[in-house]
């Protein structure tokens, strides 16, 4: 099955909640959507499913529209971050139900729940009720249930989010390899750009309501086709500071100044914005090509494997990335670094002009 949606837009009362996004997805592909809360995800993946009706545009399946088509009508299944199961039924009737109110034959139910129970490695629980269940296992049952049906267009929103971190890490490695053999259409909801990259497939980049860019979801994190798109997929957003190339230099709104070489050669004369990820800023120095900042301590934010380390320096806010425990001093002036090399430039109209070598993104040598 592929399904497209066409200029869809949906409104309600004076706010847009999906502006003429559009998009084609196709048999057996992994797709994420990828976007800050309230972007819009949960609106894109019901007008998916049938759930709500879009104001405008049209959605077609293998080239049928099927706009104004029912859920019941459709082969889809939609999983939310909150694990919904059926309190009074085991694990196994929870995954059977759909299939019941299908009516299909006893013997068929029962190998299909048992397939899928042992690829959510769930199969020794089908007899115990859902309060008898960790919250990994019941969202595992959630999940099963949903992918019993053998359905066309599977929705995942956000369905690791209240799962504790191990049974995060572990769902997220396993979810692509249990759905790579199926002709399934897959929607994965995040907002977390490392899970877009840990899930891979392809990414949509949602920003209020439109789809900012849409591709493999490498391609999309190491070329972002505007600001936007660069400041939802990186975490922490990445740093943007005011430029402007004269006299054959990139003059940074920051006091520095940066040579024309490289992948920035190409920049035009004129106003640009330059783009820098937190994890390229450093207060080691990398090296004689290096340029050296210095700033003021604002804040030092200690997640326990890295610090985050906000500075400021000429009105303009830096956010480095530091592997490690670091207990700079509020108000300390300290010097970082960062590599002309990794410099993202947008032009006036937020556009990309120029990347980093995939090879520097990923922190290895050109």
């Amino acid at each position: 099955m592929t399904l497209k949606l066409e200029n869809i837009s949906k409104i309600v009362g004076a706010e847009t909640h999906i502006d003429d996004v559009s998009i084609t997805l196709e048999p057996g592909s992994f797709n994420v959507l990828l976007g800050r809360t309230q972007a819009g995800k949960t609106t894109l993946m019901r007008i998916m499913a049938g759930l709500e009706p879009p104001t405008k545009g049209h959605i077609f399946v293998d080239g049928t529209d099927v706009t104004g088509m029912a859920v019941q009508k459709r082969n889809v299944a939609m999983v939310y971050q909150q694990f919904i199961n059926y309190p009074s039924m085991n694990v196994y009737d929870n995954i059977a139900s759909p299939l019941k109110l299908q009516g299909m034959a006893k013997a068929e139910i029962e190998r299909r729940v048992k397939s899928t129970a042992e690829l959510m490695h769930i199969e020794h629980l089908l007899d115990r009720l859902p309060q008898e269940l960790s919250g990994g296992q019941q969202q595992r049952t959630a999940m099963a249930r949903a992918m019993v049906k053998d359905c066309t267009l599977l929705l995942l929103d956000e369905p690791l989010v209240n799962l504790d971190y191990k049974l995060r890490e572990e769902l997220r490695a396993e979810i692509p390899n249990l759905l790579a053999e199926r002709d399934t259409i897959v929607v994965y909801a995040t907002t977390e750009p490392m899970e877009a990259l840990l899930l891979g497939g392809k990414c949509a980049v949602m920003h209020q309501g439109c789809m900012t860019q849409f591709g493999p979801t490498t391609q999309v994190y190491h070329n972002p086709a505007c600001v936007e798109t660069g400041l939802i997929f990186s975490d922490p957003p990445i740093n943007l500071v005011d430029a402007e190339v004269r006299d054959g230099n990139l003059f940074l709104a920051s006091g520095h100044q940066v040579a024309l070489q490289g992948h920035l050669a190409g920049l035009d004369r004129g106003k640009h914005t330059i783009g820098v990820r937190a994890n390229h800023l450093s207060v080691k120095n990398p090296g004689s090509h290096a340029i050296a900042m210095q700033g003021q301590v604002e804040l030092a934010e200690i997640t326990g494997s890295e610090t985050f380390v906000h500075v400021h320096f000429n009105d303009v806010s830096w956010v480095i990335q530091e592997e490690g425990v670091h207990n700079p001093r509020l108000g300390e002036a300290i010097t970082f670094y960062v590599d002309p090399k990794r410099l993202f430039a947008f032009g006036v109209n937020n556009q990309l002009e120029a990347a980093p070598p995939v090879a520097l993104q990923n922190g290895k040598a050109a």
